[in-house]
Order: structure tokens, then C-alpha cells, then sequence
């Protein structure tokens, strides 16, 4: 059992890297594509996000599936769908056929991110669970860091400069880590975690129960937050530092800082977020995006790397520990961790999406990103009034 376990996780970090590859890959050759394809830069930002709005929808039927047929087979067809989306961006002759490709993405990605969850909880208690999250937390962000920088720097000049050898080579890799898993790490899921097909209990009967607990609603109000606040500081971090002077080359070294420190947040934070403890960490983390969305504003550099340090430190594990208390909570448990992390993605990517929206409209060309920053900021505190919220429910659970 303790061999299989860490097996398994290895597996999921496996799935989840190729998530992290997937999901970055149109942006480093995002230029040749829009040469190749004929698009626009508006064609080319609705293709990026085509995905999201799929998974919004497809998060919570993807979390019944979990817990109906079982983690090995959800995450071997979740891992292929990841795969098949690549290899179709690859076979694309058109902004349309390219959206098509993208949303097949938004189809598996929900079935890897609400599994992951399920077979942590199923193999791993205590700090050792928030050690299993962290660990395979560190899988999309790995996967990005390799996406974004091997890209020009080895694989396209080996590839002939074809952007299409890029996806087929991801896709390999996402086959090849379903494959994985389903022959090795995933052989022991199913006889480890609870498959609720007997119960006689409908699954959107059980969805319709929990989102009408109060716990579950503040949770899932935190997750819109920091998928919200993460999801629009990633994506226009890079142009906020070039608002303050910095070249495109700098502005890019820059923006990885907070990736870094997030890999090393996740393999440290999570562990410690036992439940004597869980609230205080995320009340802390809440603070810590908080100050960064204040810090991010000043043109001095060591102000804005301590703001990029804290920025790297809250995204590292706010969704570790955010996702860690809900299933965790009494209502939810084993049982029905799969469905319970489906509807949290799902509420997530709504701050997925609207995230980069909103900080796109408040930008101003005299002011920056002020307005957003501002916004930030209140979304930073939403996410510290939500912590203590849960705090004060936890305590008066216990008394």
C-alpha cells in the first residue's frame, strides 16, 4: 500500500504535467500560428479561452464520472481527451477547426483536475495529504515552465520551425502518461477509494445537497476569487511589468518568479495545513495576495519583487488548501470527493475566466493596471473574509 500510493501519485503528477503542457502550448507560438492560420490577435485570445468555458460546464458531470466508473478508467480517458485536443490543434486549417481542437481540452482537463483530489484522499491522511496536493500541484506548473521555454529555445529549431511537431510531441507525451497510468499507477485506484454507483442516491441530487450547505458556498465563493485573482494576475503579469518600464525580455524573467516560488510553496505549504491549523494558512495566504495586489503598484524593484514573492507564495497553495478543506469537510469525505472537486472547478474557472476579462477592460493606457490592481485588492479581501468565515464555522462545529 505505501509503495502504490506514492505510484499513484506519480501518475496524477504525470496526467497533471501534461495538463500544464496543453493548456501553455498555443502560447509560445502563439505568432506563428496566427501567420500560418491567417487569424487575428481577437481570434487568436477566443481560442485561448475556448477551453475554459467548455470545462466550466463539463467540471461537474466529469466529477459524477469519477465517482461512478472509478479513478483509473476517469483519468485514463481524461488524459486521452488532453491528448487528442493537442494532436487536433496539430491537423488545424482554420480559426475554427483550432477552436474545436482547444475546447476538446475543456473536455478532459475537468476529469484530471477533479481526479487528482479523489485519489490523494483516498491514499494519504493527515499532513501527508497536504503533502500528496502539494506535490501534485507542482505537475501543471512544471509542465507551463517546460512549455514556455523549451519551446523556442530547443524545439522549434530541432522541428524545423513547425509549431505543429510542438503539439503532436505534447500530445505523445499526454498518451503516454494516460498509458501510465492506466497500466501502473491507476491498477490500484479503484480498489482504494469508494465507488458510489451502488448507492441509491442520484448524483444531482447529491450536487443539488451540497451546494446548499453553507460551507460548500463559502468555499466555492473562495474559489471563484482565487482563480479570479491568480488567472488574471498570470496572464497580464508580464504586461503590468513592462508598465513599469521594463523591457520584454526582463518583463518575462520577471514574471517567472512567481512560478518558482509557487513550486517551492507548493511542496512546503500544504503539508503544514493540517486542520488545527488549515485556516490560519489561508487567512495567511489571503493577506499575502492582498499585499502583493498593493505592492504590484510601485515602479521601485524591491518592492515589486517582494510583491512578486508574496504573489508566488499565495498562488502556490491558496487552491491546495482551498481544495484540501472541501473535501474534507464532514459532508463530504471519500465518498464523494469526486463530485464535490467537479462543482469546485466548475464555480473556479468562472474566476478563470473572468479574470484576465476584467483586468483586460479596467487597463487604461495613462493609469496602467490601477483599476485592476484595485480590484485585486478587494477580491484579496473577499478571500480573507471567506477564511475567517470558515474559521468561525469550524470552531463553532467543534463547540
Amino acid at each position: 500500500m505505501q509503495n502504490t500510493r506514492w505510484l499513484q501519485l506519480f501518475g496524477v503528477w504525470l496526467l497533471y504535467g501534461s495538463f500544464g503542457l496543453v493548456a501553455t502550448s498555443l502560447a509560445p507560438v502563439a505568432a506563428l500560428i496566427i501567420t500560418d492560420l491567417r487569424m487575428t490577435h481577437t481570434e487568436m485570445g477566443l481560442t485561448m479561452g475556448a477551453w475554459q468555458l467548455v470545462y466550466i460546464a463539463a467540471a461537474i458531470p466529469s466529477g459524477i464520472l469519477l465517482d461512478r466508473i472509478g479513478a483509473r478508467t476517469a483519468l485514463t480517458m481524461g488524459g486521452l481527451l488532453v491528448g487528442l485536443s493537442a494532436l487536433a490543434r496539430a491537423y488545424a486549417v482554420d480559426t475554427n477547426t483550432l477552436v474545436l481542437a482547444v475546447m476538446l481540452f475543456g473536455l478532459g482537463g475537468p476529469v484530471v483536475s477533479a481526479g487528482a483530489p479523489k485519489v490523494v484522499v483516498s491514499n494519504f491522511e493527515g499532513s501527508k495529504r497536504g503533502l500528496a496536493m502539494g506535490i501534485y500541484m507542482t505537475g501543471p506548473a512544471i509542465g507551463g515552465i517546460i512549455s514556455l521555454t523549451a519551446t523556442h529555445s530547443f524545439l522549434l529549431p530541432l522541428m524545423d520551425n513547425s509549431w505543429r511537431t510542438v503539439m503532436m510531441l505534447w500530445s505523445c507525451v499526454a498518451v503516454a502518461a494516460s498509458i501510465f497510468w492506466y497500466l501502473f499507477a491507476g491498477k490500484q485506484a479503484d480498489k482504494d477509494s469508494i465507488v458510489s454507483t451502488t448507492t441509491g442516491v442520484s448524483q444531482l441530487r447529491v450536487v443539488g445537497n451540497l451546494v446548499t450547505r453553507p460551507t460548500v458556498l463559502i468555499v466555492l465563493a473562495m474559489a471563484v476569487s482565487v482563480f479570479l485573482f491568480n488567472h488574471g494576475l498570470n496572464n497580464w503579469l508580464p504586461e503590468l511589468l513592462r508598465s513599469h518600464g521594463m523591457s520584454a525580455i526582463n518583463a518575462g524573467y520577471w514574471a517567472a518568479i512567481p512560478t518558482v516560488i509557487g513550486i517551492v510553496g507548493s511542496l512546503m505549504i500544504p503539508r503544514l495545513a493540517t486542520p488545527e491549523r488549515r485556516f490560519y494558512i489561508l487567512i495567511t495566504l489571503s493577506c499575502a495576495a492582498c499585499i502583493a495586489s498593493v505592492l504590484l503598484r510601485f515602479d521601485h524593484e524591491g518592492i515589486l519583487l517582494t510583491g512578486l514573492f508574496l504573489q508566488g507564495v499565495a498562488r502556490s497553495s491558496l487552491m491546495t488548501v482551498l481544495v484540501l478543506t472541501l473535501v474534507e469537510l464532514p459532508e463530504i469525505g471519500e465518498r464523494y470527493a469526486g463530485v464535490a472537486s467537479g462543482i469546485f472547478f466548475s464555480a473556479a474557472e468562472i474566476g478563470g475566466v473572468l479574470g484576465p476579462l476584467l483586468l483586460g477592460m479596467l487597463y487604461e493606457p495613462g493609469a496602467g493596471f490601477s483599476s485592476g490592481l484595485t480590484l485585486l485588492t478587494f477580491v484579496a479581501l473577499t478571500m480573507i473574509t471567506g477564511s475567517t468565515w470558515l474559521q468561525r464555522r469550524a470552531g463553532t462545529a467543534k463547540g
